[in-house]
């Protein structure tokens, strides 16, 4: 008999805040970082779900300032992912 593997699911929500001017910066760099991990990384906003390893599907949720988002997250690294994606939106780290 083959054991069971169980992914871990781990979901958060942040309101995006951010300047204006760095807004389109600080997703870029979002969907770098998520795309640094191996788990399934959505974002959720208002009902709609899209890959956060994604421009495109990120682009489509239309994030603004004050915008709620859920950060879903499914593997072995879940809580790490979802850690240093909330960490980068409550405080973006950008190099110019």
């Amino acid at each position: 008999m083959i054991g069971k593997v169980y992914s871990k699911m781990v979901k958060e929500k942040i309101v995006f805040d951010c300047e204006d001017s760095l807004q389109m910066k600080t997703v870029a760099v979002l969907i770098q970082k998520a795309s640094q991990y191996r788990s399934t990384i959505y974002l959720i906003r208002s009902g709609r779900r899209a890959n956060a390893k994604s421009l495109l599907g990120v682009m489509s949720l239309g994030i603004e300032n004050g915008a709620e988002i859920e950060i879903e997250a499914e593997g072995d690294d879940a809580q790490d992912a979802v850690n240093a994606l909330i960490s980068h939106l409550k405080n973006p780290k950008i190099a110019v």
